[in-house]
């Protein structure tokens, strides 16, 4: 029997988010106008359950697979790549504390979820701030970037480093505890609410605290395994697709109408050819996802920790995925032509494109360690969280 868990949730979890599918898109403006989703957005995606795709069964949650979540964030994304975003951050930090804390924090967070009693979660992980052993816990200072989601989340989960142990831990704590700065000012993703936030000397108990690195879930099924930087990288696969799927189909509806007026560029071998290399690309980066996701499946099915090789895989994948739809928008915009600058939802897609490209997830040093270990360069080396070690 199979150790990874796939959800019988799914298809009723997909029909609620269709149903809200119009919302979303309805409401992508104005959430770029607040800078945030709008209150009826953060709600419609809590009542759909979507947030607890992520949250372990045993705790009431949905524990959907990493294909299923790849395609759940694919739906949201498509109506609205703010939305997606928020989305998969809120959700992946939300399950990841639950299956990495234990009893205590778990009774305080996640008291019943089968009823909708639980915190969500917002929050940085990559870039670490100070922490300080003290009795009961540990006391946090620093300064942190890209709390995606944080509008929708009542927590936040928070990196910091740890001289006297020599660790990186992650810290949850009440929103409000933390320095909330409003200066996401940013050219996409607008409405994600990736604000910074800060705190000075903070307590948090150590019953709410759990190393970064960790793949040791106290909660939930073989899919906690995977650790964090997998997680994300689950996350941004889905993301990214979503967003190409959506920016073809609005090039689709563009070009209808401007086939057979006058001079449409349209209506030349040159933009059929540039059409079809762009479906390709979408579909070879949809259909490798599909193929990396399954093979980690039957690794984690069996109870086994992935491999190198399949993380190394994992992260080349997100990256090929992440640039292959880069490449993508840069053809709907050029045969798009002026109508790709005025306000609307092809120009907001393409602005937010260009702001998820930035992730460190698919960033130029996870490519270089990729094709380091393939080449055969660093035959011992591990992953880390995001490095290649060793």
């Amino acid at each position: 029997m199979s150790e990874l868990h796939v959800s019988d949730q799914f298809d009723a979890v997909i029909a609620r988010l269709e149903d809200i599918t119009p919302l979303l898109k309805e409401h992508a403006e104005k959430g770029e106008e607040l800078g945030r989703l709008t209150d009826e957005v953060a709600q419609a995606l809590r009542d759909s359950g979507a947030l607890k795709v992520g949250i372990p069964r045993e705790l009431g949650g949905y524990e959907f697979s990493p294909r299923q979540v790849v395609e759940t964030i694919a739906k949201i994304t498509y109506a609205d790549a703010s939305a997606g975003w928020s989305f998969m951050a809120v959700q992946m930090v939300t399950g990841t504390t639950a299956a990495y804390l234990g009893p205590e924090a778990v009774a305080d967070l996640f008291p019943d979820v089968e009823h909708d009693r639980y915190a969500t979660m917002a929050g940085q992980g990559t870039r670490l701030g100070k922490a300080v052993r003290t009795k009961g816990g540990y006391r946090i200072s620093g300064q942190w970037s890209f709390a995606s989601g944080i509008a929708m989340s009542s927590h936040i989960h928070t990196a910091a480093f740890c001289e006297e142990t020599g660790e990186a831990l992650v810290f949850t704590l009440p929103k409000e505890q933390a320095t909330l700065v409003d200066n996401w000012d940013v050219m996409g993703l607008r409405a994600t609410s990736s604000i910074d936030y800060h705190c000075e000397d903070l307590f948090v108990p150590e019953s709410h605290v759990y190393v970064v690195s960790t793949m040791d879930a106290r909660n939930g099924g073989a899919i906690y395994r995977m650790g964090l930087a997998n997680m994300a990288g689950v996350c941004h696969t889905g993301w990214a697709l979503g967003v190409g799927h959506r920016l073809l189909d609005e090039l689709k509806v563009l070009v209808a109408k401007k086939t057979g007026t006058p001079g449409a560029t349209v209506d030349t071998g040159q933009f059929y050819a540039e059409y079809a290399q762009a479906e390709a690309k979408l579909r070879a980066a949809a259909a490798w996802a599909r193929e990396v996701w399954a093979d980690n499946e039957e690794t984690l099915g069996r109870g086994e920790l992935l491999s190198t090789e399949q993380e190394t895989l994992t992260r080349l994948m997100l990256n090929n995925t992440t640039w292959s739809v880069h490449a993508i928008g840069q053809t709907v915009y050029k045969w798009a032509g002026t109508a790709a600058l005025r306000r609307g939802d092809l120009q907001r897609f393409f602005r937010d494109l260009h702001a998820g490209t930035q992730h460190v997830t698919s960033g130029p040093v996870v490519l270089q360690n990729c094709g380091k270990w393939l080449a055969g360069l660093a035959p011992e080396a591990r992953w880390v969280f995001l490095e290649l070690r060793g």
